[in-house]
């Protein structure tokens, strides 16, 4: 469970993210929208998960690495951002968030049953 302090630090971190994503995402991910989805901090706030939502890509995982690889960029940048509000800058690790994905499996497993015959029970006809 999270603390508030930890909450609070992580919301800073995502509108924080989303600017820089937003301003220089596109360096090293033309014509891709990343969105921050959600950040978890540690209790020392030292390490941030950050979960990503790609759109208008084809692969995640390309697109995944990338960002990791220019995760001491990002956190530089962020760091530019927020000096005055924290000690430490935390060390950031991405991931992705694949909630929608899961959304749209589901949404099409429950269209397949919706579609498929009703079986009558004994009590019916």
């Amino acid at each position: 469970m999270e603390s508030k302090r930890q909450q609070k630090f992580a919301g800073v971190l995502q509108e924080e993210l989303a600017q820089v994503f937003q301003r220089e995402g596109a360096a090293f991910l033309p014509n891709t929208l990343v969105t921050i989805t959600r950040v978890r901090v540690s209790p020392d706030l030292a390490v941030a998960k950050v979960y990503l939502s790609f759109f208008n890509t084809n692969n995640t995982t390309l697109s995944i690495n990338t960002v990791n690889a220019h995760a001491g960029e990002i956190r530089y940048k962020l760091g530019a951002r927020i000096r005055h509000q924290v000690r430490v800058v935390p060390e950031l690790t991405f991931f992705v968030d694949d909630t929608n994905e899961y959304v749209e499996r589901m949404d099409h497993l429950f269209d397949k049953i919706a579609k498929e015959p009703r079986q009558k029970e004994e009590g019916e006809e």
